[in-house]
């Protein structure tokens, strides 16, 4: 992994493309307001008896932090009326929604009927983020054969970034998939797009799936936040199989305020365990830091 100063990098590109004409949103200062709840770890839950919008009500009062991230398995339409409802669901407990992260079957690379399905469905995840208040939408890194591998993810990146900018909805990239979606490869993808809304989500713990060394994934975060706009998911722990990793938390937050990071942090927590405890323990180990 190249090294980076952190600085230089940040400066760099918020002196260049991103600059111009990039999202606007006042993002609040207060570290418990920063916060939000992933519904990812609850999947077990949400949809077994328990609706999106039934959990949603239970954010404020069971963890005490204002935001949530709802996973996109767990609507039960993209229909509008379903998220109208939706919305005043979550406008009537106090939460608002800080990203939308995408997991459908779809393939930018693919042949031409493949990539319009694939655009018109993220298409319709970008409408859904404007009817909820969401900032933006996570997708993922489109893969194809290696010749063409850049100039499809790119191409087709850029074209889900320009609907996104028509609708002032950010398109993000996690490094979540270890086999296709390393930082190094976000970072080129998005420099070669050049859009203000495309961005990067920094996992706090997804890389250390790539290489089981905190250093390179500190070195991750510090590619990744400085392309980073509202969101990032906080884990001090990823269990993938019977492996555990664990991470640092503390030194990733100093990363993201050395950027000048003003976005949310959700809690995904991704192990073995309840979620409940560790969501909570995630959101006091975020306070502490952000304190």
């Amino acid at each position: 992994m190249t090294h980076w100063n952190r600085r230089e990098f940040a400066a760099m590109l918020m002196a260049g493309a991103l600059r111009a004409g990039a999202p606007e949103k006042k993002f609040p200062t207060e570290p418990r307001r920063r916060l939000a709840v992933a519904t990812y770890p609850f999947r077990q839950k949400i949809g077994a008896g328990v609706t999106l919008g039934e959990f949603a009500k239970t954010i404020p009062v069971e963890f005490n932090v204002p935001g949530i991230e709802p996973w996109s398995h767990h609507f039960q339409s993209t229909e509008a009326g379903y998220l109208h409802d939706l919305r005043k669901t979550f406008d009537d407990a106090g939460v608002h929604v800080v990203n939308i992260p995408v997991d459908i079957r779809a393939n930018l690379c693919g042949n031409d009927e493949e990539r319009s399905k694939t655009l018109q469905a993220y298409h319709e995840w970008a409408e859904a983020a404007v009817i909820l208040g969401s900032p933006s939408i996570r997708v993922h890194l489109p893969r194809a054969e290696r010749q063409n591998e850049m100039e499809c993810a790119v191409n087709g990146l850029k074209a889900v970034a320009e609907y996104g900018r028509g609708k002032n909805i950010v398109i993000d990239l996690e490094n979540d998939d270890p086999q296709s979606e390393q930082p190094e490869r976000i970072v080129r993808v998005i420099k070669a797009v050049k859009s203000p809304f495309l961005r990067a989500l920094p996992d706090f713990a997804n890389s250390m799936v790539i290489h089981n060394d905190r250093n390179y994934n500190q070195q991750a975060m510090s590619l990744l936040f400085p392309l980073a706009y509202n969101i990032s998911h906080v884990k001090n722990m990823l269990q993938d199989g019977k492996t555990i990793y664990r991470v640092d938390v503390d030194p990733i937050f100093s990363i993201a305020k050395e950027v000048h990071y003003k976005g949310y942090f959700s809690m995904e927590w991704d192990a073995a365990g309840d979620p409940y405890e560790g969501t909570k323990q995630l959101i006091q180990a975020s306070l502490r830091s952000l304190g």
